[in-house]
């Protein structure tokens, strides 16, 4: 059980590294599993890298005596912590959208803005995959790896039929330097 906290705690301070402004695209660990493939070590990202511009979750389960419901939980908590990621991107573009609408006639009101918000989250969760999992010998610990690609966003927009034109165009035109300015990756 302690050993579980201290990783759910490394989780949680690898988010808040995730968070803060960095000039980096990964996130340093301080895991250190012996073994374990990078991206457990690196924990929760968002990342720019040849494979295009995408979103990291990692989540975790102790060995609970069903191998499928652990699987299960694993993947369940690296998609929720892949949608606290992207909600954090999309609160920026929110953020960013209020202020480049001004006061012209597409503006939306804030509420109508954050429930669009909200929405859009929602749909591209559906979009996200496990791709990868890893199983720690010692500890019997499963991690799972859940991915959102920016791509896989932009095509939901796409048929997001109840967003604004205006929220949409926006979303298609910033998105990707939004990305890239959270990450600090080079444009």
């Amino acid at each position: 059980m302690t050993r579980f906290r201290l990783c759910l705690g490394s989780v949680a301070i690898g988010i808040l590294l995730l968070t803060g402004c960095s000039s980096k695209t990964e996130v340093e660990s301080d895991l250190h599993i012996a073994g374990a493939p990078d991206w457990v070590n690196e924990g929760n990202q968002m990342l720019k890298d040849r494979d295009g511009r995408l979103f990291h979750g990692i989540g975790s389960a102790p060995e609970m005596g069903n191998l499928s419901l652990q699987k299960t939980t694993a993947d369940d908590r690296a998609r929720a912590e892949l949608a606290r990621i992207f909600s954090s991107y999309m609160n920026v573009v929110s953020n960013d959208y209020s202020a480049a609408a001004g006061d012209g006639d597409e503006q939306l009101s804030e509420q109508a803005v954050t429930r669009q918000i909200d929405s859009l989250t929602q749909l591209n969760l559906t979009g996200a995959k496990i791709i990868g999992r890893w199983r720690d010998e010692d500890s019997g610990t499963i991690w799972s790896l859940a991915e959102l690609d920016i791509k896989q966003v932009k095509k939901t927009l796409n048929t997001a039929m109840e967003m604004s034109p205006s929220l949409r165009d926006f979303l298609a035109q910033e998105g990707d330097s939004i990305f890239d300015r959270m990450t600090g990756a080079k444009q």
